[in-house]
């Protein structure tokens, strides 16, 4: 119920308005969010590069709606990158294809993303992309086969979609690096599985086929269920690395360093910050209890 609640509202658009503008909102988010410039992502992932914590940095952003806001997206997540590099940490870059003209074109997408790449490969980084709901799935993966033609990209494939096991099939056939999460939209059931249960069935599942026969996988999980899992493979710490999110569960965060295992936090930033927020509460009620007591103090 919590959970379709701020799904739910991740998609109203007037309170979204408000909460990116108000002096009064934003201090809720600096738990999962890293500010709203650059310059903040980049202290974060310096800071986590003292901790030989590995980071995965996104300008935040989804859905636009116009040319020049695409275009816009595209030279941001370029400087990105590019900043990124100089730091000299080990540090990738995550987009949305929906930032880059996905609802628009494949065409305006594609002259967006393919000189990104083309500049990750340049610089030995590495570009993110992240999945949306799953009308955007298949999309997505076909723009991720031309986009691995041209430099390094890693998919993030969600467990709890049906369609989960010929994806993975079909990415490890082409030697596409793999993220695997859970999953973080309100999908029908036609679509996805209902239950946590066979989420988490399926989540081990996949798990199972990245490490035999996937190239470099990440699993990006809080759960220690599931970590314990990857792990009961007995894996070569430089076989696969483990991906968390700024700000959630750094009791696990630190768990994982100390078995001397490699961690990448998703670290956004950006002043679009909303619907990220609202998809963070929905996934974790503790979440939710974090915010509160930062309201109450």
């Amino acid at each position: 119920m919590l959970k379709n609640l701020f799904l739910s509202l991740s998609q109203n658009r007037r309170l979204r308005q408000w909460m990116e503008h108000s002096e009064t909102a934003r201090p809720l988010s600096r738990r999962f969010i890293a500010g709203n410039t650059l310059d903040d992502g980049l202290a974060v992932v310096k800071d986590l590069a003292r901790r030989d914590v590995l980071s995965a940095l996104d300008h935040l952003g989804e859905n636009v709606n116009n040319e020049t806001d695409a275009r816009t997206a595209a030279r941001t997540a370029m400087d990105t990158l590019q900043a990124v590099a100089a730091l000299g940490a080990d540090a990738t870059v995550s987009i949305k294809l929906t930032q880059f003209g996905l609802d628009l074109s494949e065409t305006l997408t594609m002259e967006n993303v393919l000189p990104l790449v083309r500049e990750a490969k340049r610089l030995n980084a590495r570009i993110e992309v992240d999945m949306e709901s799953s009308a955007y799935t298949q999309r997505t993966i076909d723009a991720l086969e031309r986009m691995s033609d041209e430099g390094p990209v890693r998919a993030v494939i969600q467990a709890y979609l049906y369609r989960t096991e010929k994806d993975i099939e079909n990415l490890n056939a082409r030697k596409i690096p793999i993220r695997l999460c859970k999953g973080a939209y309100n999908e029908p059931e036609n679509v996805a599985f209902p239950r946590k249960a066979d989420v988490d069935d399926n989540f081990k599942k996949m798990a199972n086929r990245l490490l035999e026969h996937g190239t470099y996988p990440a699993f990006a999980t809080h759960d220690a269920a599931m970590i314990d899992h990857v792990l009961s493979h007995k894996p070569a710490a430089d076989q696969f690395e483990f991906q968390m999110l700024y700000g959630i569960r750094r009791d696990m965060q630190e768990r994982v360093l100390a078995g001397g295992w490699r961690l990448r936090l998703y670290v956004p930033y950006g002043p679009a910050w909303y619907p990220y927020f609202m998809r963070r509460l929905a996934e974790r009620p503790a979440n939710v209890w974090f915010v509160a007591k930062s309201i109450l103090s």
